[in-house]
């Protein structure tokens, strides 16, 4: 046991489980063993909060066909679906706010553990109510919400991670764990379509998909509408994370250890005197805030914009791509963060995003299904330049803050860029599809803006 391993009596009770001396600046001590072990644990239960958090994406494009939101009309059925999958991002957002100053009160291990275990609750929710079509809609957003705890576990996994690692690797340590943590999205909507299409335990439910010709439902003989019919089975989405969640959690339990970085609430507040908190609260909401909304939405979007036209493509067999190209981005670009440094890869990002959100909002009001192409091409440039932002803003963060510091604002910008999903659910059923995006695109060139004047001059104080 090296040093750095030692108890803190005064904050375990004797227990080993609180590390004492711990300095990853001292390269003779520091113990690189134990931080990538603390990495690749808490990255594992990040991904898995992250399937937790986006699962209602995954799920959302399929709930009609299965019977859910029987006798109501499409433009009423197509607003509640874009606040179902629009909920998670406000809970998501407001549990981070608590789940920032928890590391210091709680430490890793304990933080890490509990959390991953809360993910039972709306796992094991969806899982009843997905096997029901009469679920009221109130209960669906209720596991909706519920669905944020997932969210939330990012603001605490992120600052605890960060302890581990010297200023000179947070780039590589955080980007490694956001990214593969973003894997989660992809990953549940990469495999949910697969999940659902066999049976494990529960009932199943049958699949109505409608016809269409010329935009509309195509009719037989009688006039009624055509349809075609498949067995599914919705639980599965929920059900097959149960069992790693466990997992997850007793591993946290049992490997990890906790850095005694004491901090009180009232002195983790103060990053809210500090302008760069709310100047870096902006750039990750550009970067982060539009990669979880456009990952949230995405699914819906192709539905509703596309679905009406034959031959039209089906949602979940590119709704993953998204999540996934943007995920690949911030893995890749953490460490080239830390060798060229983070703002001038945020530069890049947002004028990337700006150009991308511009070039496809001229194909949001499709006149054929052939605007499909030149659609999903320009929201995969969207994820990619916001994974290179994800990753570069995590890298300016610990070079602008004190260590303390640091956890708090990685936290408090991580809860702010949650609330995507929900700012974008609530843009999209405001303002029709092209405005939309317009918006958007008007906050990234002034966040671009603020990054080149406050971080990427050479001659700025806070140049990183």
């Amino acid at each position: 046991m090296t040093v750095m391993e030692q108890a803190t009596e005064t904050r375990s009770g004797g227990s080993s489980r609180w590390l004492s001396n711990w300095d990853p600046e001292d390269e003779v001590n520091w113990d690189s063993k134990l931080a990538w072990k603390t990495l690749w644990i808490t990255t594992f239960t990040l991904m898995l909060s992250f399937c937790t958090w986006f699962m209602v994406s995954a799920i959302a494009p399929k709930l009609a066909g299965a019977g859910f939101f029987a006798g109501q009309d499409a433009e009423t059925i197509k607003t509640e679906l874009y606040w179902l999958v629009a909920i998670p991002g406000l809970s998501g957002g407001l549990l981070r706010i608590v789940w920032t100053f928890l590391p210091p009160i709680l430490g890793t291990r304990k933080l890490v553990a509990l959390s991953t275990l809360l993910l039972l609750i709306p796992l094991v929710g969806w899982f009843i109510a997905l096997q029901n079509p009469a679920t009221p809609f109130a209960v669906l957003l209720v596991l909706a919400f519920l669905s944020g705890i997932g969210g939330g576990n990012f603001s605490g996994f992120m600052p605890s991670t960060s302890y581990f690692f010297p200023r000179a690797k947070q780039g590589t340590a955080l980007g490694l764990q956001a990214g593969i943590g973003n894997f989660g999205v992809s990953l549940v909507q990469l495999l949910t379509p697969w999940f659902i299409g066999f049976a494990l335990v529960g009932t199943s439910l049958v699949f109505k998909t409608p016809v269409m010709e010329n935009g509309k439902q195509k009719l037989d003989a009688a006039g009624k509408g055509i349809v075609t019919t498949s067995d599914i089975w919705l639980q599965n989405a929920a059900l097959v994370y149960i069992p790693f969640v466990i997992i997850g959690g007793v591993l946290a339990w049992t490997l990890l250890k906790s850095v005694p970085v004491k901090s009180t609430l009232a002195q983790q507040s103060d990053i809210f005197k500090n302008k760069h908190t709310w100047i870096m609260t902006m750039l990750y909401l550009m970067t982060f805030g539009a990669f979880s909304g456009f990952a949230a939405q995405f699914g819906l979007l192709m539905k509703n914009q596309f679905g009406a036209f034959a031959g039209a493509p089906d949602p979940l067999k590119y709704l993953f791509l998204g999540a996934l190209v943007g995920s690949i981005a911030r893995i890749i670009f953490g460490p080239i963060a830390d060798r060229v440094g983070g703002a001038v890869l945020t530069t890049i990002s947002g004028l990337g995003m700006m150009i991308g959100i511009i070039f496809t909002s001229f194909y949001v009001t499709p006149t054929s299904v052939s605007d499909f192409t030149p659609f999903l091409w320009g929201m995969l440039a969207i994820f990619f330049f916001a994974g290179i932002g994800n990753a570069s803003t995590f890298k300016q963060m610990p070079m602008i803050f004190s260590r303390r510091q640091a956890g708090g604002v990685i936290g408090w910008t991580s809860a702010i860029a949650a609330f995507g999903p929900f700012i974008f659910g609530v843009l999209i059923v405001s303002l029709t599809p092209r405005p939309f995006y317009w918006v958007i695109a008007g906050f990234c060139a002034i966040c671009v803006v603020l990054n080149v004047w406050f971080y990427q001059r050479k001659s700025s104080p806070t140049h990183c």
